[in-house]
């Protein structure tokens, strides 16, 4: 695509290259509109601008498509191990054995968390929020590991230790909220399992992982691995524009995500299905109050997106391992069964269906958390173990292209210039 796009401004011409991307998207390159006119775009929420150019993650929402490096994600949730993905995204390609074996055993030879962190993770109340926990301790990992600040010197350790340390760390507000001592990693086991068992494990029995709710979330990390340029992504290379090294990048990420417009969908999903238990479970009601949210107030968290304007693919490959995980575990919660009213209810009824509104990743991944005994303030932090790999690919990208430090735009709408008053004249 090698033509110009005009823009015309006061009756003067100014002319900008057009680009387009391997999957045909097609973009105006405005870098110099500034330079040229004296004028800036105004994008709230950045729409419609595109801040950089990567070869990660594609994503159609309105054909409802989804890619890793080119590969569907259909397909790697399907054939892939989450460590698979994550060495794909990181590094580009999916890893031979040889690769494969060689960031397993990085990995597992950097679970342990130096004793230090945890007199920094003691000296938070007990009921202090995890994401809250997992930020400060992802970001006091730069303390840890000084050489860090010192330019792209030994990226790969970080991103290993990055990638060893943090579901280590993320079990930690678990198991205090439980009033458990922590489990140490097992490094016999693997990434999934090993993550399970600092979670569930107890001291007085043995612990086996099911291999049923091992694969969902497999599945499930897979699936929340990356997702293009969204609020903590962007974050992540917006930070790491500056410089900043990849722990502190990262901590901004996880920061980013604990949003409830962003990684805090899937509790707002199960808050709301206590809310109808609560109101009585009355399913149909609450469907109704839906239809009429403009006077009921009341609003369905879980389905449709704000990016896919058909369907998730993410929601019809995580939907099986949530139908698995409920008919494996055998789980009687009143709660999960307003979420199956709920779905049915939204894949059947006509106002959902011709709206498109069905149940997202969300929706189900707030259900197989539930299943497992997850409690919600947990749950972005499953979100962030999952997006951890496109954090560190993105960052990674931007530094390799070496991006120029993030700098928007403003329109001013404050005060012009006026005279300052001494105190008693003001």
């Amino acid at each position: 695509m090698a033509s110009n796009a005009e823009l015309i401004v006061d009756g003067k011409s100014y002319s900008f290259p057009t680009l387009e991307g391997s999957e045909h998207e097609k973009a105006v390159d405005i870098s110099n509109l500034r330079d040229q006119s004296g004028y800036v775009t105004l994008d709230r929420g950045y729409k419609n601008t595109g801040a950089t150019q990567s070869a990660i993650t594609f994503l159609d929402g309105e054909e409802g498509i989804l890619r890793y490096r080119g590969y569907s994600i259909e397909e790697l949730a399907e054939k892939a191990s989450f460590l698979e993905v994550a060495y794909l995204l990181i590094y580009g390609e999916l890893p031979t054995q040889i690769q494969y074996d060689a960031f397993a055993t990085g990995i597992r030879r950097h679970t342990l968390v130096n004793e230090d962190m945890r007199k920094i993770f003691d000296g938070f109340p007990v009921n202090a929020h995890p994401m809250c926990v997992l930020g400060s301790l992802v970001n006091a990992m730069s303390a840890f590991y000084p050489d860090s600040y010192e330019g792209n010197q030994n990226t790969d350790l970080h991103i290993t230790r990055l990638m060893a340390k943090l579901p280590t760390i993320a079990t930690w507000s678990y198991k205090r909220s439980q009033g458990h001592p922590i489990n140490y990693p097992k490094n016999e086991l693997d990434y999934i399992a090993n993550f399970l068992n600092m979670m569930f494990a107890l001291p007085v029995e043995d612990y086996k992982v099911d291999p049923v709710v091992a694969q969902a979330l497999n599945v499930l990390l897979i699936l929340h691995a990356d997702h293009e340029q969204n609020c903590s992504t962007s974050t992540v290379r917006l930070v790491g524009s500056s410089q900043a090294n990849i722990y502190s990048s990262i901590a901004a990420g996880v920061n980013a995500l604990w949003g409830p417009l962003h990684g805090g969908a899937n509790q707002e999903v199960i808050e709301m299905l206590e809310e109808i238990k609560e109101g009585g479970g009355d399913v149909a009601k609450y469907i109704d109050m839906a239809k009429n949210a403009k006077t009921t107030g009341f609003r369905l968290f879980g389905f449709g997106h704000r990016v896919y304007k058909n369907f998730d693919p993410r929601a019809r490959i995580i939907k099986k391992a949530a139908d698995d995980v409920l008919s494996k575990l055998g789980v009687n919660d009143p709660v999960l069964e307003i979420a199956k009213g709920l779905e049915e209810a939204a894949l059947n009824d006509p106002y959902f269906v011709q709206r498109k509104l069905y149940p997202n990743v969300d929706f189900y991944s707030g259900i197989i958390y539930r299943a497992l005994g997850i409690p919600t303030n947990m749950f972005t932090v499953m979100f962030a173990i999952g997006r951890l790999p496109g954090w560190i690919a993105q960052w990674k990208e931007m530094r390799e292209q070496k991006e120029p430090i993030g700098r928007p735009r403003q329109i001013y709408t404050g005060s012009t210039l006026r005279d300052f008053k001494a105190m008693g004249e003001r």
